[in-house]
């Protein structure tokens, strides 16, 4: 175990066989390469110890959402090829052809003003072509992508590394969009044979995709929050054998008797109800822990489900023992995680404050260390 980064009682620990384990479950179930989503600090897993770790492992390749996050795992040595999945900006294209790293074109102008950047370096840039089936976020749109495709195919400067769309729906296995979707990618895809040119590696699976979809899978897939062993929807179905690779931890640092009738933390929205045992958790929205679960979330104690009890500070919180329960200064402290015989998810704390596990994870920010197991 490496060692944690500061004393802060206060840490997320990363089961690296976890991921081992997930990696290798969406390999056998998919059979075709996997592109592994470190974004958003590797969903708050720790950006380049998580890359680091699936390079070992065999991952085909790695996308991240900015150019930055590109240039940090370059920097950390990795060299697996890295598509940068965000839109893009003229004055940031050469950067990442000096970096050697993956761009996704979203528009004939994007197209053009890589073409421009690698011709005045002398090299060529590895390019991904973004479909828009159906987010209508980046991507030029289906129906109107011959255009866009025939020019790609003829760039003299763009190597083209793939051609891909991002699934709006795929999280629901119900929903009637990821066919639909399907069937628009599919239709564009086909200019290429229409031109007599090679097929690029066509991707569309997200987490989603990959749980619930096969006709998705294609020639590579791209699983982000699924890797990491989270259920990306309260709709989704476990079709895999997924183990969540993170637990955030701390500890007690304070302990008092509040007496009845006295309120807790700001706003003094919880009143005790009894004469009662609180402790305090030094933890609180600064680090990313929602204020959302203000007298709503749980944390263990003891092996024990216990209420957090008035609003979340930024830096602390506090958590209601009970009349007759016990903690000690430094007694572990689990948010998400196992303890004993009761374990919190991400997705059980994504339910309680009205959110999704993704704005959970990436939301645990930088004050926090990691440890790696």
């Amino acid at each position: 175990m490496s060692e944690p980064a500061s004393q802060r009682p206060t840490r997320v620990v990363v089961d690296l066989d976890a991921l081992t384990h997930n990696l290798a479950a969406i390999r056998a179930h998919v059979r075709v390469p996997v592109m592994g989503i470190v974004k958003a600090n590797a969903y708050g897993h720790g950006l380049v110890p998580v890359a680091k770790h699936l390079e070992t492992q065999g991952v085909d390749q790695l996308g991240v959402a900015f150019l930055e996050e590109g240039i940090a795992l370059r920097r950390a040595g990795l060299k697996l090829p890295i598509l940068v999945l965000g839109g893009i900006f003229g004055p940031q294209v050469a950067e990442f052809i000096r970096h050697d790293l993956d761009i996704t074109v979203s528009s004939l102008d994007k197209l053009r003003q890589v073409e421009a950047a690698a011709e005045s370096l002398g090299c060529k840039a590895g390019v991904h072509l973004k479909i828009d089936t159906g987010m209508e976020r980046i991507g030029v749109h289906s129906y109107s992508s011959a255009p866009f495709i025939e020019a790609a195919v003829g760039s003299k400067h763009c190597t083209l590394k793939g051609v891909y769309s991002h699934l709006a729906c795929a999280d629901d296995p119900s929903s009637p969009m990821t066919t639909l979707q399907v069937k628009r990618f599919a239709e564009a895809c086909a200019h290429f044979e229409r031109l007599g040119a090679p097929m690029p590696p066509r991707h569309l699976a997200n987490s989603g995709g990959v749980l619930h979809f096969p006709d998705t899978w294609l020639d590579l897939v791209r699983p982000g929050i699924a890797m990491y062993g989270v259920l990306p929807d309260p709709a989704s179905q476990r079709t895999i054998d997924l183990r969540p690779a993170l637990s955030l931890v701390s500890q007690v640092v304070y302990f008092k008797v509040v007496r009845a009738g006295n309120t807790v933390s700001y706003g003094a929205t919880w009143i005790a109800p009894r004469d009662t045992r609180i402790v305090t958790i030094p933890i609180g929205y600064g680090d990313g822990w929602p204020r959302a679960l203000s007298s709503k979330g749980e944390v263990l104690v003891r092996g024990l489900r216990r209420p957090i009890v008035g609003r979340i500070c930024m830096d602390q919180f506090m958590v209601d023992l009970g009349a007759d329960g016990t903690a000690y200064n430094e007694d572990e402290v689990v948010l998400i995680g196992a303890q004993g015989g009761e374990a919190i998810s991400a997705e059980d704390v994504a339910r309680v404050a009205g959110t999704i596990p993704y704005e959970i994870l990436t939301g645990l920010n930088e004050r926090i260390p990691r440890v790696y197991r």
